[in-house]
């Protein structure tokens, strides 16, 4: 066989999972979210945005573009090379001043995506303490696990928000042996939250360092938008903070924010911070007016949180399998992957509403499903059109009618 004809034949595969990855062709709008112009075969046509991670349209905010025209015209378009060469705008030095304040750590530091800062501080801290072991939850993103699995240490795995499991397996480690405690406030794809205080009460009891990733939590939870621990309280007791800059603040960009000691040696040992090319100084500055101005107006906050709340009631009320979420995550359950994407198909052929598949290896086989998220953009008059059509389309690609 030729290489394609492997290639090839491994994609046949996926296609006959009913899991090959199909990308809708959508054009932003400024101002304009949550419709967008899809583009197909047979032309473009308006549709509403039902999935995207721009989870408070900060994307589309007048002063988040404003300041990214001011940044361009000033700066140019590109940042010119890595951090350590010539890389490093006062935009990436103002902004990782924020993100530090924002979580109440002495630094932070900046990547080029929430996956990369994970895989690279992962990866980089097991390198900066030999023979650490890595406890990770069962249900860490695919980011986290790859930095986890590059490092050269050990790793745990305990079972997904369960205390006692990390607990019997950190006792059951050496005492004098560093460790590692990664997990997420929100977990994506189900919506659920960990129990924060009793992880960080049993990280403190072994002495492990405790990596938290709030990338689907900063700017959504807590007084300042800094995420589930500061909703709860318990900011200071978390040793890394990972976040982004690509869901509720709209822009791109992942960072760490921890002490000044842990950033400095991440920022002076990682691969994938100093052999990359930072931002482009104009999404820094972009990111910068989000955080600034998510900070400051906790009403999108409410918001985000009673539209989440109102789908959901929506759905169960029509009938519809919504799965237990403590979050704003609305994901519907449809348990098999051919399924799932003959229903996204017609909710956008049908109804001009647009929602991606879930499949594996996202989610586990046989939990394929629809994931909603809902901004304060989405009105009334839209969850009410898109229950309607989802009952719709829901019925016409019912198994047992198909039977």
């Amino acid at each position: 066989m030729t290489y394609d004809e492997i290639f090839e034949a491994r994609l046949a595969e996926l296609r006959d999972e009913g899991r090959y990855r199909h990308f809708a062709d959508l054009s932003r709008r400024a101002g304009d979210f949550p419709h967008a112009l899809h583009h197909a075969a047979d032309g473009a046509e308006d549709v509403v945005v039902w999935c995207s991670n721009d989870y408070l349209a900060m994307g589309q905010h007048p002063g988040v573009i404003a300041a990214m025209h001011e940044a361009l015209d000033r700066a140019g378009a590109g940042s010119g090379g890595t951090r350590n060469i010539s890389g490093t705008t006062h935009d990436h030095v103002v902004l990782e001043a924020e993100l530090a304040d924002l979580h109440g750590k002495p630094a932070a530091l900046l990547f080029t995506s929430g996956y990369v800062a994970n895989e690279a501080t992962l990866s980089t801290l097991q390198s900066l303490l030999p023979g650490a072991i890595v406890f990770s939850d069962a249900l860490n993103h695919a980011s986290m696990i790859a930095g986890i699995r590059h490092g050269v240490g050990e790793k745990r795995i305990w079972r997904h928000n369960d205390v006692e499991h990390l607990d019997a397996l950190l006792r059951a480690a050496p005492a004098d042996t560093p460790k590692i405690v990664a997990f997420e406030s929100v977990y994506s794809m189900d919506g659920d939250i960990a129990p924060m205080a009793e992880i960080l009460e049993v990280c403190e009891r072994h002495g492990a360092l405790s990596y938290l990733d709030e990338v689907h939590a900063v700017g959504l939870y807590g007084e300042n938008g800094a995420g589930i621990a500061e909703r709860d309280g318990v900011m200071a007791r978390v040793d890394v903070i990972e976040g982004t800059l690509a869901k509720a603040f709209g822009v791109m960009g992942g960072y760490i924010a921890a002490s000044r000691a842990l950033v400095d040696a991440v920022r002076g040992y990682a691969p994938g911070f100093i052999f990359t090319t930072s931002l482009a100084p104009v999404l820094a500055a972009g990111a910068l007016a989000s955080v600034r101005h998510v900070r400051r107006t906790p009403a999108l906050r409410t918001a985000h949180q009673a539209r989440a709340a109102r789908l959901k009631t929506l759905l169960r009320q029509a009938g519809l399998p919504v799965m237990p979420s403590e979050s704003h995550i609305v994901p519907v359950l449809v348990g098999d992957p051919v399924r799932c994407k003959r229903i996204s198909d017609a909710l956008l052929a049908d109804h001009r509403i647009y929602v991606q598949p879930i499949n594996y290896p996202t989610v586990p086989r046989g939990t394929e499903r629809l994931r909603f998220t809902p901004s304060p953009r989405h009105d009334d008059a839209l969850m009410d059109r898109l229950v309607e059509a989802l009952g719709d389309v829901w019925r016409r690609h019912d198994p047992a009618r198909a039977a």
